[in-house]
C-alpha cells in the first residue's frame, strides 16, 4: 500500500503503552502523549490523502474491521438468531434473527466471516451457499408478515461457487431473492461493512436505502478476478481496481448508493467503537426516514430507484 502502516501501528501501541502505565500509577503524561497523537493524526491524513481504490480494497478487507456481529452486538438489544432454511441446512456465513433498534423490533440480516482460520472455515470464509440466501429469503418473508423493518449488512467476496452449491441452486436462489426484496412491503436499510462481491451481495442488497462505509467497496467482480480474465494475472489486481470503480465514493458519484458513512482516520479497524456508532447513527436515521412512507409508496420508490441507475447519454 502507499502508506506505512507499521509508522502507524507503532505510534498507536506507543500512545497506548504510556496511556496504561499512566493510568496504573496516576502519573500525568499528556505533555509526552500530545505530539505522539500529533504524529498519528499526521500520518492518518497522509494514508487517507493517498490511498488508491486497491487500497480500499485491502481495507475493505482487513480483519480488524467489525463484522456483522459486532455490529449487531453493539447497536441492537434482545438480539435473537434464527436458523436454518427448512430445506436443507443452516448456513453460517448468513446469519439473521431479531433484534431491537430504538426500541423497536428489526430483522437483521448479513454475511459473516471469521477472524481466525476454524471460525473461517465454519463460515466459509463468508462466502453463502444457496441455503444461506433462502434462510435470508424465509425471514424476509417473516418480517413483511409482522410488518417489521429489515436491516441488512453486506461483507462478502461473493456467494460460494462450489459444485454443490450450483447443484443446490445457487444462482436461483440469488435471482429469488431479488426477486422477493423488491416487492417486500416493509422498509429495507442495507449497509455495505467491508467486501460487497457480485451476486453474493446483491441476495440480500435490494433496498430503499443502500448505505456503504467509507472504505467498503461494492462491486460485480473482485479486483484479482478482473485482472485475471483481461491480464491472465492477478498481479494487475490494482489496475482493475482503478478502472472498476468500487469505492463508495465512486458508487455514491454513478447514483449506485446513497450515503457514503465516514469511517475513522485510517479505517474501521483503526476505531471499531466510533465506526460501529457511527454506522448505527446512520442505519437508525434511514429507519426513520422510511417509517414515515406507506407500503405503495415505498414499493413505488424502490423500483423507480432501481430502474433509474444505468442512464447514458447519446452522441
Amino acid at each position: 500500500m502507499t502508506i506505512e502502516y507499521e509508522e502507524l501501528e507503532a505510534l498507536r501501541t506507543q500512545i497506548e503503552e504510556l496511556r496504561a502505565k499512566a493510568q496504573g500509577s496516576g502519573i500525568d503524561v499528556s505533555a509526552e502523549i500530545r505530539p505522539l497523537e500529533t504524529q498519528l493524526d499526521a500520518v492518518r491524513k497522509g494514508e487517507q490523502q493517498r490511498t488508491s481504490r486497491f487500497d480500499r480494497v485491502k481495507l475493505a478487507r482487513n480483519q480488524g474491521r467489525p463484522f456483522t456481529l459486532d455490529f449487531i452486538d453493539f447497536i441492537t438489544d434482545d438480539w435473537f438468531e434464527l436458523k436454518g432454511d427448512r430445506n436443507f441446512r443452516d448456513d453460517p456465513a448468513i446469519v439473521g434473527g431479531w433484534g431491537k433498534i430504538d426500541g423497536n423490533s428489526v430483522l437483521i440480516i448479513g454475511h459473516q466471516k471469521g477472524r481466525e482460520m476454524k471460525e473461517n472455515l465454519h463460515r466459509n470464509f463468508g462466502s453463502p451457499h444457496p441455503e444461506g440466501y433462502r434462510k435470508a429469503k424465509r425471514l424476509m418473508k417473516m418480517a413483511e408478515k409482522f410488518n417489521r423493518p429489515i436491516v441488512t449488512l453486506i461483507d462478502t467476496q461473493g456467494a460460494y461457487p462450489g459444485i454443490g452449491a450450483e447443484e443446490r441452486g445457487q444462482g436461483e436462489a440469488i435471482a429469488d431473492n431479488i426477486f422477493t426484496m423488491v416487492g417486500l412491503r416493509v422498509p429495507i436499510v442495507s449497509c455495505v461493512i467491508g467486501e460487497g462481491g457480485s451476486g453474493g451481495a446483491l441476495g440480500i442488497g435490494v433496498a430503499d436505502r443502500l448505505l456503504m462505509m467509507e472504505n467498503a467497496i461494492y462491486s460485480v467482480i473482485s479486483p484479482e478476478g478482473c485482472a485475471a480474465i483481461l491480464w491472465r494475472s492477478r498481479d494487475h489486481a490494482d489496475v482493475a481496481a482503478e478502472a472498476l470503480k468500487i469505492t463508495a465514493s465512486d458508487l455514491l458519484e454513478l447514483g449506485v448508493i446513497d450515503e457514503v458513512i465516514p469511517e475513522p482516520r485510517g479505517g474501521a479497524h483503526n476505531d471499531p467503537e466510533t465506526a460501529m456508532n457511527t454506522v448505527g447513527d446512520v442505519i437508525k436515521r434511514n429507519l426513520r426516514e422510511l417509517a414515515t412512507l406507506k407500503p405503495k409508496e415505498l414499493l413505488e420508490a424502490r423500483r423507480d430507484k432501481y430502474y433509474g441507475m444505468g442512464t447514458w447519454e447519446e452522441a
